[in-house]
């Protein structure tokens, strides 16, 4: 999984994800903060929380805390839920925006699914969110060729043991030195890109 898709955007505002136990869970105070218009979307899912638990409903138990990326660039454990157990809890939350946003949840909860089915979608995903962007064509198939590359290293990576987040950082670090001659970091930083921010790529025009 990229940064490219663990953000996703409903009505403009951004929602949290993260790929765990084979499935999307979705960051619960996200999601708070788009069908309640809360001004402390994390107050307002503390007091929904209780509520739930109040009243016996299994739900929160369901939800588990997983290190999402927050404003300052930094991962802190937040609730998620998975696509089914984000139902129950929009259930318990009066929103006009509720029946809208299961639609697009139930969409954007299954993408993922019907990519690993069929590797050649998340490519058609890609190059269509590029296209969107108004990327130039030649770029575009560039940077798909660039992703399948990348796909095909890291799995060569993977059968030689490598595991640890660190260490791919330090294996990427290395090609992007003897590629550009300069490290990661400050390849950023001659870009000008925000090194707290992990969904600015270096790639990107």
């Amino acid at each position: 999984m990229t940064p490219d898709n663990a953000l996703v955007v409903f009505q403009g505002k951004k929602i949290r994800r993260t790929w765990h136990n084979e499935e999307w869970y979705f960051s619960v105070v996200d999601v708070c903060e788009v069908l309640t218009d809360s001004v402390d979307a994390g107050a307002y899912w503390r007091k929904l929380k209780q509520r739930l638990t109040e009243e016996g409903s299994e739900v929160v138990t369901f939800c588990h805390g997983l290190k999402l990326i927050a404003a300052d660039g930094k991962k802190y454990k937040t609730d998620c839920a998975n696509t089914e157990n984000m139902f129950r809890i929009i259930q318990s939350m009066p929103s006009r925006k509720a029946e809208p946003f299961k639609r697009w949840l139930a969409r954007v909860g299954y993408e993922r699914i019907q990519e690993i089915e069929n590797p050649e979608l998340a490519q058609e995903r890609a190059k269509e969110y590029y296209e969107l962007k108004g990327y130039p064509k030649d770029w575009i198939e560039k940077r798909l060729m660039g992703i399948a590359v990348r796909q095909e290293l890291t799995d060569e990576w993977d059968q030689r043991g490598v595991e640890e987040q660190r260490e791919y950082a330090i294996l990427t670090n290395e090609i992007s030195t003897a590629t550009f001659d300069v490290p990661i970091q400050e390849h950023k930083r001659i870009k000008g890109l925000d090194t707290r921010f992990k969904n600015q790529n270096l790639r990107d025009p």
